[in-house]
């Protein structure tokens, strides 16, 4: 199948991954996240704000989703539009219903489709053979709605730059997977901390380092991993699909909690990060989650803004560059008088 992990034309724009995405086009939508959180503060304001006014958005959830679901349902109803949730097994997608019929006639009734899926494949074929902005709202080879709302989290703080420590200590899963594809993309350094034979998605691995963009590592000693990390990030050890695994799970990843010990090796300043749904006394220590130095629950509010400037971006792109003219020229002005 061809590769459609990025299609931005003037036809259709689907987001289903970073690999052909640049660095100046996730700061701007950084820069549009952040007027998208301030306006929400802006009661008043808001109710002006409807760039997805009578536009739907159907959304496909074939996994369990709180933080996924409620993120895009509100803020596709804050920006205007309207949100029609499906479940993935009553469509019966890929078995009653053959990929290519269902992209085809959600097409004909929506303006876009979010889809939280298994098979990565999938989401793929509903992008070709949809006429509509698609977007991966989950695979199990990806999820970068989650590592676009994680950076912003960062940006916003003044933490993001291209020498920031990044350290991923867990499963080599879908976000880890997406971490490494944005380091393809944005200078910084990524060290994934996994136990052997928990490493990630070959391919994206290869890919991103040949870019040579951003030093990425493999490590297998967590704690050495954690040294001087500006941010200590983790996930669950067992991912829908593997409770069969859980026990031999939790065996060989305890060494891999993040706890006081390991923050300890990271620097005084470092932020903790946790993608949500979280084990306290698993993955993560009670202590630490609810610490002073988590930001745990920043970046999962971040879901919500970063997921509506997105969606603006795919689906209004005109107010998104009215936007981005009008910053540009603000900042030109401000250079001017200084």
């Amino acid at each position: 199948m061809e590769d459609v992990q990025i299609k931005l034309t003037s036809e259709k724009r689907d987001f289903l991954g970073f690999s052909h995405l640049d660095a100046g086009k996730i700061i701007e939508l950084f820069d549009y996240s952040l007027f998208i959180k301030n306006k929400r503060k802006e009661k008043s304001a808001e109710s002006n704000f409807l760039p997805l006014k009578d536009k739907t958005v159907a959304m496909i959830f074939s996994k369990p989703s709180l933080r996924t679901r409620v993120s895009f349902e509100l803020g596709i109803h804050e920006l205007g539009g309207y949100a029609i949730t499906l479940d993935g097994q009553s469509i019966g997608l890929g078995s009653r219903e053959s990929v290519e019929d269902v992209a085809m006639l959600l097409s004909r009734y929506n303006d876009a489709i979010v889809a939280r899926l298994h098979e990565h494949a999938i989401i793929e074929g509903i992008a070709q053979h949809s006429t509509i902005p698609v977007v991966n709202a989950l695979t199990d080879l990806s999820h970068p709605c989650q590592v676009l709302a994680d950076v912003f989290t960062l940006y916003e703080r003044s933490l993001w730059n291209e020498h920031i420590k990044v350290v991923f200590v867990g499963d080599g899963n879908n976000v880890a997977n997406s971490w490494i594809e944005l380091a393809g993309l944005l200078p910084f350094h990524f060290v994934l901390a996994c136990p052997e034979g928990y490493t990630p998605d070959q391919g994206l691995l290869e890919c991103a380092r040949k870019k040579g963009i951003s030093k990425i590592e493999i490590l297998h000693d967590p704690m050495e991993a954690a040294a001087k990390a500006d941010v200590l990030y983790t996930d669950v050890w067992t991912s829908m699909g593997q409770e069969e695994e859980k026990e031999e799970r939790i065996r060989i990843f305890s060494p891999f909690q993040i706890n006081s010990a390991m923050l300890r090796e990271a620097k005084p300043t470092a932020v903790v990060m946790h993608c949500m749904p979280a084990h306290r006394g698993q993955e993560i220590s009670a202590e630490v989650m609810d610490g002073p130095q988590s930001v745990i629950l920043d970046e999962a509010e971040n879901r919500l803004h970063v997921q509506k400037a997105l969606l603006v971006k795919l689906l209004n792109h005109d107010v998104y560059r009215k936007f981005h003219l009008t910053h540009r020229l603000l900042n030109a002005s401000k250079k001017t008088k200084s």
